[in-house]
């Protein structure tokens, strides 16, 4: 046990040579599965929006409302689901977070106004809120440290492979068997994972030799000090860039280089495979870096400045030509997606496992508001200056990370494991 944090930083499934065993390695799979699911399902309505446009007729500003309920409602579900899940079965609940958010996402089928997609979207957020706390739980509670980035990013990609398919195969289906279905298919896949898990999974054995903290570590508790800060400035800045790639990409190939989406989609698809390739590296990079003896403050921090310097280029997509942009689009995708894993597990390195869900949830939930506001900012720029939006949203991206990792770094100057301790608070 480490006397400076009161938990043990041991699992006694994991072995001591570090060796990958399959079960773990499994529960990444589902991981990678959710994920992929949870993804899919929240850009169908993106990638429909010309679509939609013309049978509903709804505005920029109502698009980007009906997207920013959706924030609204996984930024609360975040925070409900990560207090949740660090208090009872995460077998049960995770089951039952993905049979929420594809039930969801087959309810879209029963509307045909702008409040009818408000009233899903607001159930679909209120169920995805579980998948990134329970994933990173069990990544914490199954993965020794240096394989969390990797495991972490290993099961992110996901959200890239989706990303990947989303845009060949979501238009197709609702070009062949109506909008409609685009919904429905992923929506019954998510209940067949959900069905799969809650058969499959079981928990890991404790952590170290038994020994848990005398009882459940507070909100209050958690906030007190700064390196929940730390997480929740960077979640804050960081993930509504995310937002931005998944909701806007098919209207700005439409809007600025006149590209319909049965056009565009071939571009998308570059776009997320670059990332799906890319991403993954970015996760491995820090791992392989403490195998070779750096301290993991060390390496986490060095791979998330050089994953911050990967997006700044993206400030120039506006003077690229249509490939070029893709390359630099892609690049900042994958460089989010590597600096949003090693983020994450900067959380399992800092907290003990009775923390990790709250605190994900804490800064889901605070990256969630920052992706509530920056749509409503987006449709709202969009309406006003259609001629230079785009230019002003890539470069505000693309800046963003280098203020979240300077931030970042002021209130988390290691990321060695905290005391929670009431008189070691801040």
């Amino acid at each position: 046990m480490s006397p400076a944090s009161g938990f043990s930083t041991t699992h006694p499934t994991i072995p001591a040579s570090g060796l990958p065993e399959p079960r773990r390695w499994a529960v990444c799979a589902l991981l990678f599965a959710a994920l992929l699911l949870n993804y899919l399902d929240r850009q169908i309505l993106s990638l429909l929006k010309p679509l939609l446009d013309e049978e509903f007729q709804w505005s920029n500003w109502q698009f980007g409302l009906i997207n920013s309920v959706f924030q609204g409602a996984y930024a609360v579900s975040l925070l409900f689901w990560g207090w949740l899940m660090d208090r009872r079965a995460l077998r049960t609940l995770f089951a039952v977070a993905v049979a929420v958010w594809s039930l969801a996402a087959m309810g879209h089928t029963l509307v045909a106004t702008v409040a009818g997609f408000v009233v899903m979207r607001l159930l679909l957020g209120l169920g995805e809120g579980g998948c990134f706390p329970g994933a990173i739980k069990a990544t914490g509670e199954w993965f020794p440290p240096r394989e969390r980035s990797l495991a972490t990013s290993v099961f992110n990609s996901g959200a890239n492979v989706a990303s990947v398919l989303a845009p060949a195969l979501i238009p197709w289906i609702a070009l062949r068997w109506g909008w409609q279905a685009s919904f429905v298919i992923p929506g019954v896949a998510g209940l067949v994972l959900a069905a799969v898990w809650l058969g499959w999974y079981r928990p890991a054995a404790p952590s170290g030799t038994g020994e848990k903290t005398a009882k459940k570590i507070s909100w209050g508790t958690l906030l007190r000090v700064r390196q929940t800060w730390a997480f929740i400035a960077a979640k804050f800045l960081t993930d509504p860039v995310w937002w931005f790639l998944l909701i806007w990409l098919p209207d700005y190939f439409n809007r600025t280089r006149g590209l319909p989406l049965r056009e565009s989609w071939v571009y998308l698809v570059g776009i997320y495979a670059i990332i799906t390739a890319l991403s993954v590296v970015g996760g491995w990079i820090t791992g392989y870096l403490i195998g070779k003896g750096w301290s993991v403050t060390r390496a986490r921090k060095t791979g998330m400045l050089i994953f911050a310097l990967l997006v700044l280029p993206i400030c120039f997509v506006s003077l690229a030509g249509d490939w070029l942009a893709v390359l630099l689009i892609g690049l900042a995708g994958a460089a989010h997606q590597a600096w949003s894993a090693n983020l994450f597990t900067t959380v399992s390195d800092i907290f003990p496992d009775e923390a990790v869900a709250s605190v994900v949830g804490i800064g889901g939930m605070a990256g969630a508001i920052g992706g509530m506001l920056f749509p409503l900012a987006c449709g709202l720029i969009l309406d006003l200056y259609p001629s230079v939006a785009y230019a002003i949203l890539f470069v505000g991206c693309g800046l963003a990370y280098l203020i979240a990792f300077g931030l970042n770094h002021l209130l988390a100057p290691s990321f060695g494991p905290v005391n929670l301790q009431p008189q070691k608070t801040l």
